[in-house]
């Protein structure tokens, strides 16, 4: 039970933000409108009719004109409204599934890989948040594993996958192919040729004039950026436009062949995974309102898995860590994208905190702790990349959100592992499978990548989803489930 000083605070805290959020109602609107209705209650009825009667015709043309010309500016020059049609993500096939037990059979196969190597996996995928049925593409299936990884298995792997999705967008859009005018792609370690807007293209015959993009080694934040720039594209597109923007990463040709152990971080996170979004500069038949897209770069890194090192005991055992560098690094990433999007989704109440809190600790040389807004206040959901344990339980803990808040997050890994660009939606659809999306709910996606980069991207839903389980259909029903801190076999 909360205490009555936790229930004060609350209360207190509610009431400043009804005060300021209607600061400008209550301090400006309301006193003008008073004020013009008194002045109209002393004139009189007939007076004031007199005086329209004697003004001049120039004087009512200005009247007229000026406001009409003032919103006309307005509504060309504000940047046009970008609108999510739909979204469809990869639906893995049981045949792909890969069980720990599994992984670590074929990581034994790998002659470098030693004793103490395999026992350094083992822990990790213990404690990564994974469950035993995410999915690895089909070569990842050999054995020995590396030998498989050619380039023909790349392409299989992108044609599964990334044809995989856009059918299911086509499907269920109902949108012609020869209908798109853009193409987003974003893959950041697999570019062969031609390029994946090609095959795209190619694969669906559309038109020879499609404005294309292939996006490349911008790790796992890329998806954002990628509906970033079909966003630029379609504001200044005619009205009618769509863009077509596929995000995935290509595990095949990327399994990594030996015993450097901050490298097997990856072999051991990541899964298949891929979606495809439809977006359109025209609300007809949209289910999403883009509102906002925040793009921060910070203290540029290699690897953020050089990040990652280990300790080992007298008793052989393996202790697991993040870095101090990777954390702050990500640390300061997130603070940069918060004041940056703060002002553009923040009610002023929260506004007015922060920056109170910043003036504060410029002038008291940082005695301050920096004030975190709450975006509770801006955000029904809450989707962040699915990049890891550790950068979920960070994000909670910095942004004070609930477990219910980052939920769709921990399912997804546990369902599907780190599926890197992609992760954001199969976020969304656990949201919309759960039937937790309303009309007018706002959902902030957090993405995470090298570089290192903090991408997010505000969202306002217009009509939720009638069918939603997508790539959750044969799932939903057994989440959430309960993730221990170690997972023992």
């Amino acid at each position: 039970m909360s205490s009555p000083l936790g229930s004060s605070k609350q209360g207190l805290k509610a009431v400043y933000r009804r005060v300021v959020d209607n600061f400008f109602l209550a301090v400006v609107t309301v006193p003008l409108a008073a004020a013009a209705l008194l002045a109209a209650a002393r004139l009189g009825p007939e007076e004031l009719a007199g005086r329209v009667r004697d003004a001049r015709p120039v004087h009512l043309f200005l009247a007229a004109f000026l406001p009409a010309a003032a919103a006309t500016v307005y509504l060309l020059l504000r940047p046009r409204a970008v609108y999510l049609v739909d979204y469809a993500c990869f639906r893995t096939g049981s045949n792909c599934r890969v069980p720990f037990s599994t992984f670590l059979e074929h990581a034994k196969q790998v002659p470098v890989l030693n004793e103490r190597s395999i026992r350094f996996m083992t822990k990790l995928l213990e404690r990564s948040g994974l469950g035993e049925e995410t999915c690895l593409p089909p070569a990842h299936h050999y054995i020995p594993t590396y030998k498989y990884c050619t380039l023909d298995a790349a392409r299989g792997e992108v044609d599964m996958v990334v044809f995989g999705a856009i059918d299911d967008l086509f499907g269920k859009t109902g949108v012609n192919p020869g209908d798109i005018d853009i193409v987003v792609v974003n893959c950041s370690l697999f570019c062969p040729t031609p390029s994946f807007v090609d095959m795209i293209i190619h694969r669906y015959g559309m038109r020879p004039d499609v404005r294309n993009v292939h996006l490349a080694g911008m790790g796992c934040s890329a998806g954002l950026v990628s509906v970033g720039l079909a966003r630029n594209l379609l504001q200044v597109a005619p009205k009618g436009t769509r863009a077509l923007v596929v995000s995935t990463e290509t595990i095949t040709p990327n399994y990594y062949v030996g015993s450097e152990r901050a490298m097997l971080l990856p072999n051991c996170l990541f899964r298949i995974g891929g979606a495809a979004a439809l977006l359109s500069n025209s609300p007809a038949k949209a289910r999403f309102r883009l509102r906002h897209v925040v793009r921060t770069l910070t203290g540029a890194q290699d690897s953020a898995y050089t990040c990652v090192f280990q300790e080992e005991d007298e008793k052989g055992n393996v202790g697991i860590n993040l870095s101090k560098d990777l954390m702050t690094i990500a640390g300061n990433a997130l603070k940069a994208n918060i004041t940056a999007i703060g002002p553009l989704v923040l009610p002023a109440s929260e506004q007015l905190l922060f920056a109170l809190s910043f003036i504060a600790r410029k002038v008291l040389s940082g005695r301050f702790r920096p004030y975190i807004p709450d975006f509770r206040t801006a955000f029904e959901h809450f989707c962040i990349h699915a990049g890891g344990r550790a950068v979920i339980d960070e994000l909670q803990r910095s942004l004070g959100l609930s477990d219910e808040q980052v939920e769709a997050s921990r399912m997804a890994l546990h369902r599907f592992g780190n599926t890197s660009s992609s992760s954001l939606w199969y976020e969304l659809a656990y949201i919309e499978a759960k039937g937790r999306m309303r009309k007018g709910d706002r959902v902030w996606m957090i993405g995470f990548g090298s570089g290192f980069k903090c991408n997010s991207a505000a969202w306002e839903c217009i009509e939720p989803a009638a069918n939603a389980e997508g790539p959750w259909a044969t799932s939903i029903h057994r989440y959430p489930v309960d993730i221990p801190d170690v997972l023992k076999h």
